[in-house]
C-alpha cells in the first residue's frame, strides 16, 4: 500500500533558530523561504516537521 505524502514548504527564516533545528529544515530539503518539497508522511519525517513547526506549513498530497 502507498504511503501517504505531506508537502512541506519553508515559510520562516532559520536565521535566528537554534542550529538543531537549522540542520533539520536542511534534512527535509528546505533551503530558501518558499521552497517546497514532497515526502512521505512516515514517523521520521513527522517528527521533524513537529520540531520545526513554527518554521513550516504542512498540507496533504
Amino acid at each position: 500500500m502507498a504511503e501517504k505524502k505531506i508537502k512541506i514548504s519553508l515559510v520562516r527564516s532559520t536565521i535566528g533558530v537554534i542550529p538543531a533545528q537549522r540542520a533539520t529544515v536542511r534534512s527535509l530539503g528546505l533551503r530558501k523561504i518558499g521552497s517546497s518539497v514532497v515526502q512521505n508522511a512516515n514517523p521520521a519525517v513527522l517528527g521533524m516537521v513537529k520540531r520545526v513547526a513554527h518554521l513550516v506549513t504542512v498540507s496533504n498530497v
